[in-house]
């Protein structure tokens, strides 16, 4: 699957719709994430099943503010419209490819139970 572009217009939809989301927070005039560019590319092709976005943060202000995007290139990966994973900072291909796999992985069952026990907590 091509890599898509998130925008404030899409990005609920594209969270709500798809299993796996992985977005990359960037912006055209930093340096590493123009570096980072073609292993999001390339491992996205290793995965059709997975949607790989990006979020332009200089476009994108707000939604990024929202995430509280200190430093680019951020990696999200949401999961059943939870976030399982966040890293700032590029990956190596390989150590991509194992955020990927990892999170593919994670039990969601698990994830969800947890979410309700400390909402139960906090009410």
């Amino acid at each position: 699957m091509a890599t898509i572009e998130l925008t404030k217009e899409n990005f609920n939809a594209t969270i709500e719709n798809n299993d796996v989301v992985i977005v990359d927070f960037w912006a055209p005039w930093c340096g590493p994430c123009r570096m980072f560019a073609p292993t999001f590319e390339a491992v996205s092709e290793l995965y059709p099943g997975v949607v790989f976005a990006k979020l332009n943060t200089e476009d994108q202000q707000e939604l990024a503010a929202s995430f509280n995007i200190r430093s680019i290139p951020t990696l999200m990966v949401f999961r059943e419209k939870v976030i399982i994973f966040t890293q700032a900072g590029m990956l190596p291909k390989a150590d991509f490819e194992q955020v990927v796999q990892k999170s593919l992985e994670v039990d969601m069952v698990k994830v969800h139970a947890e979410i309700a026990a400390q909402e139960t907590q906090a009410a």
